[in-house]
């Protein structure tokens, strides 16, 4: 199948097979993919959490309003941005630049100034962008499990606040922006799995500007 006809075929899924789990190979390959996607100044401010814990995830699912997926699906992903950037994260990034690329004055120059220049944004502005640069991320893996025929949904509809409180994601600087439950469709009970996709019209949505 092509590009287009698996993004056609994928569908937020409302219902997963409990009984059918991901293999590991599949699940690489999508967070190699998300490791891959492209962020502003390839500084991926964000990580994601493969959470399959059960009683993790039963903690989880009052926060997510009761939705069955955060549970019945085969992993849970917690894409979680930076709560600030800054030289400590930062320097993280391009200590790891520099170990595949070798040290330069560039280098040097552009790490200087990177920092300084989100030094100079409060740690809300700094979060604001993380969190834009995991949606990218979401956006990507969304894409490679359909690629790969592993069904998905990303998630908005949780309280942030409560799932960094049990994950514990303030002690690691982190705050958790998007959810993505991979797995396998339950077809027999899932209301939205036959229903056509929905999408606004080309004609609408595109404009050209000459």
């Amino acid at each position: 199948m092509s590009f287009l006809s698996n993004l056609n075929w994928r569908y937020a899924t409302k219902k997963y097979d409990t009984a059918a789990k991901v293999p590991q190979e599949k699940l690489d390959q999508i967070l190699e993919a998300i490791r891959m996607a492209p962020t502003s100044n390839g500084f991926q401010p964000y990580d994601v959490l493969v959470i399959t814990n059960p009683a993790i995830r039963e903690k989880l699912k009052p926060a997510a309003y009761n939705q069955p997926q955060i549970t019945e699906a085969s992993h849970l992903l917690v894409f979680a941005a930076w709560d600030n950037i800054h030289e400590g994260n930062l320097g993280k990034v391009f200590d790891a630049m520099e170990a595949v690329r070798g040290k330069s004055e560039a280098l040097d120059e552009r790490r200087k100034s990177s920092i300084a220049g989100f030094a100079g944004k409060s740690a809300e502005e700094n979060f604001t962008h993380a969190a834009q640069q995991a949606f990218i991320g979401l956006g990507f893996g969304l894409a490679a499990a359909a690629e790969l025929k592993v069904d998905s949904t990303g998630m908005g509809g949780f309280n942030p606040a409560q799932f960094d409180e049990i994950l514990g994601l303030k002690a690691k600087g982190l705050r958790s922006v998007a959810l993505m439950p991979v797995g396998y469709r339950d077809a027999a009970n899932d209301w939205l799995v036959n229903l056509p996709k929905a999408r606004r019209p080309k004609s609408e949505m595109f404009h050209e500007v000459k």
